[in-house]
């Protein structure tokens, strides 16, 4: 089920392109503040970074976890949406691969902020890994699978494991300034290559 599908409340009838447009346009405003000030920042602060009334936004999320698992869910789609189309405007294999990385390090930082609500008994939060999973790891896989082919990374890599040890790399940034995941995450990816 994407997006359109669960908030067009079953009914099987694809939003309107405007509608479409204002709902993306309120995740990505949720997304900053949630990334600035956290879950918890008030309703307020999204609807006016996305220009719109508290209303609209209520209209869109009823709940605030309504809210939170849309903005995940966008985000995941952008990432499996990039991986999908990095191959076609990149120079090689290996350059997708690492641009998809570096567009990876950016979703895992910024989830940082939602790992507590994630993380949460609330049950409505508990699809969304397996969520993250289904979408990331083909992408991921099939990524790594052209690269290997063209020869210019390993054939033995997993995706599941690339993608946890890139998770971990990511899990101390905001508690050392000196501390540079992109720069470790880097590193790591240009571990992966057979060439120079």
């Amino acid at each position: 089920m994407n997006d359109s599908d669960r908030d067009a409340g079953g009914v099987g009838r694809p939003k309107r392109a405007d509608a479409r447009r204002n709902e993306v346009t309120l995740l990505e405003a949720a997304a900053a503040i949630f990334v600035a000030s956290g879950v918890e920042a008030p309703i307020r602060d999204i609807a006016a970074k996305a220009g719109v009334g508290t209303a609209t936004i209520y209209r869109h999320f009823p709940t605030r976890a309504d809210l939170i698992i849309a903005v995940y869910r966008h985000q995941v789609e952008a990432l499996a949406e990039a991986g999908s189309a990095l191959p076609e405007t990149s120079a090689t294999p290996y350059a997708a691969l690492a641009r998809w990385f570096d567009l990876f390090v950016d979703f895992v930082v910024t989830k940082q902020g939602l790992a507590a609500v994630l993380q949460s008994e609330d049950p409505c939060f508990d699809p969304l890994h397996s969520y993250f999973l289904d979408r990331l790891v083909p992408v991921c896989t099939q990524l790594l699978d052209a690269a290997a082919e063209s020869g210019e990374i390993r054939a033995d890599l997993d995706a599941y494991e690339l993608m946890r040890g890139v998770g971990g790399i990511c899990a101390g940034v905001g508690r050392n300034p000196r501390y540079d995941a992109r720069r470790l995450v880097g590193i790591l990816v240009a571990g992966l290559r057979l060439t120079p």
